[in-house]
């Protein structure tokens, strides 16, 4: 039944009892009864005629993760003081199963964007956000990618095959920090180093992105060790009891409207 909210996509903004019964292969039955329940717990609603849309649930739940979430906790100052500090944009960033998204952003300066929106999928095997994400996965979790993304592993020039994959992932892990160039976005360059639970699991990623031709050799190792720093600083504090953790990010001083 959940997974019928993966019909939703930008392309798909509204879903029906025929769409459903389509990719699921469900009888008609079936599909009402999935309809009742999602949209009795608010996770979907009703819009025109038989259509659905996402939920008044959904907002509720993205409220509670702004307010809540230990990640966007930790980061949230720390991206700050990063921002400030070398006069650069941030980005928070997590996945789950081959999607990575933004979580937060840190962007004073507006003069160039992102192609990542907070709560935009994007692709697993492009781009610093992903990669510094990729390359800590467990070799379970690497293999199974290999085996249902090969063709896109490829493209991305992370391996023909697992062996070259797995070395791949390897060299990503000694080198700490990754840095993409034009990946993602052309012209832009993505510093990206991995953030860890208190278990060591990876969880997301914390990436500069800066202009092709606003970072000389010296700037980017610069900004590479402010990556790391940073991310590092981000897994200390998830170690915080949640106590600890949300009196650190009250402490520090709120920004005020311009």
């Amino acid at each position: 039944m959940l997974s019928i909210l993966n019909l939703f996509t930008e392309e798909t903004s509204f879903i029906t009892q025929d769409d459903i019964i389509g990719s699921l292969g469900c009888s008609r039955a079936t599909a009402y009864r999935y309809l009742k329940s999602l949209s009795s717990a608010g996770l979907i609603g009703p819009v025109h005629g038989s259509a659905y849309m996402v939920g008044s649930r959904i907002i509720e739940l993205d409220r509670l993760v702004r307010l809540h979430d230990p990640i966007l906790l930790a980061a949230r100052g720390v991206m700050e003081e990063l921002a400030r500090r070398d006069m650069t944009n941030v980005m928070l960033c997590c996945y789950y199963g081959d999607k990575v998204m933004c979580a937060d952003t840190e962007w004073p300066d507006p003069s160039y964007k992102s192609s990542y929106e907070r709560g935009r999928p994007m692709p697993m095997f492009l781009g610093a956000t992903a990669k510094a994400i990729l390359a800590h996965l467990t070799p379970y979790q690497q293999r199974n990618l290999m085996l249902w993304h090969p063709s896109e592993i490829a493209a991305a020039g992370l391996g023909q095959n697992w062996d070259e994959f797995r070395a791949n992932m390897r060299r990503l892990r000694r080198d700490k920090v990754v840095v993409s160039y034009g990946e993602i976005d052309t012209g832009l360059i993505g510093i990206g180093a991995p953030i860890f639970s208190i278990e060591k699991k990876v969880l997301g990623s914390l990436v500069i992105i800066v202009p092709n031709g606003a970072a000389s050799k010296a700037r980017l190792e610069k900004l590479k060790q402010a990556a790391l720093e940073a991310a590092e600083k981000i897994t200390l504090r998830l170690g915080l009891p949640g106590g600890e953790l949300r009196a650190a990010r009250a402490s520090r001083p709120r920004r005020t409207a311009d």
